[in-house]
């Protein structure tokens, strides 16, 4: 079986027929100045105040569907944030707001109906018909769930600026895999992005598209404490407010949880039951 990487900012990237999510570089090369950018020590120390492991942060360039880009700092590889959200999740981690497998300390506003686009535009960003077919089925995922507070609204089309969520392409980011990030101010995180999918069948990618989602809902990695589906023994970032254990759910591995580091070129796309006792607890 084949391990594949999952974003962070929520980014999952395919590589032994599974891929790790994580970068281990703390520093990347600019191209444009042939420069080495280092990460800031402010930026270390609000990522240890959220618990996140300061061995797995990169910039890099963040694309959206119109095709601009701008520099954001990336964790674990499929989490992506500008530095103004780090410092402010920072600062109320550190002022002990309570949060609600494995969540952040922040959430969506209770009750919320989420509105989601699936993005159809132009330039490479358009979501293909197989990954719009996914879409649904990963929208479909979340509302057929009863006892969870939070619902979507799914439509398709390029006019997203008013909307809480956007899914599309990445047709410049190598490797196959997606990224987004974590909820802020009680809305979900805005960008989803998956990209190198195509060789892969629609329940793939409707996983891809169901744990990015969970990540913009407040998911951490299931196995973040290890990064098992990966093949690896490393932590992403200890227990904390930044990590916050779902009552009800394993402490340990969870082999079939939707939201592992790392996917399977045979995923169905589907909820493992922790992963819906975890949504309930938390909505």
């Amino acid at each position: 079986m084949r391990k594949f990487k999952i974003g962070f900012l929520g980014s999952l990237c395919l590589g032994i027929l599974m891929a790790s999510c994580s970068a281990e570089e703390e520093t990347q090369i600019n191209e444009e100045a042939n420069l080495v950018k280092e990460i800031p020590q402010q930026v270390k120390e609000a990522a240890t105040t959220l618990e996140l492991n300061t061995n797995f942060i990169r910039y890099d360039e963040f694309y959206f569907p119109d095709g601009t880009s701008e520099e954001r700092l990336f964790f674990e590889e499929d989490i992506v944030m500008t530095e103004d959200q780090l410092f402010t999740l920072a600062k109320l981690a550190e002022q002990g707001l309570e949060s609600r497998q494995y969540r952040t300390f922040n959430l969506v506003s209770q009750g919320r109906n989420i509105s989601i686009i699936g993005y159809t535009g132009g330039g490479g960003y358009g979501l293909s018909s197989k990954e719009r077919t996914a879409l649904q089925w990963a929208v479909n995922n979340y509302n057929r769930l009863s006892g969870v507070s939070i619902s979507f609204s799914l439509s398709f089309g390029t006019n997203y600026g008013n909307k809480d969520m956007v899914v599309y392409h990445n047709p410049n980011q190598s490797g196959a895999g997606g990224s987004a990030g974590f909820p802020s101010n009680g809305r979900p995180y805005k960008w989803v992005q998956i990209y190198g999918l195509n060789g892969y069948n629609t329940n793939v990618v409707e996983h891809v598209i169901t744990h990015e989602v969970g990540h913009s809902v407040g998911f951490r990695h299931t196995d973040w404490f290890s990064r098992q589906s990966c093949g690896q023994n490393v932590n992403e970032g200890s227990a904390g407010v930044g990590a916050v254990h779902v009552s009800g759910t394993p402490t340990g591995y969870d082999s079939t949880s939707v939201m592992l580091a790392c996917f399977s070129s045979n995923e169905d796309g589907e909820f493992n039951g922790n992963d819906i006792t975890a949504l309930r607890n938390m909505y």
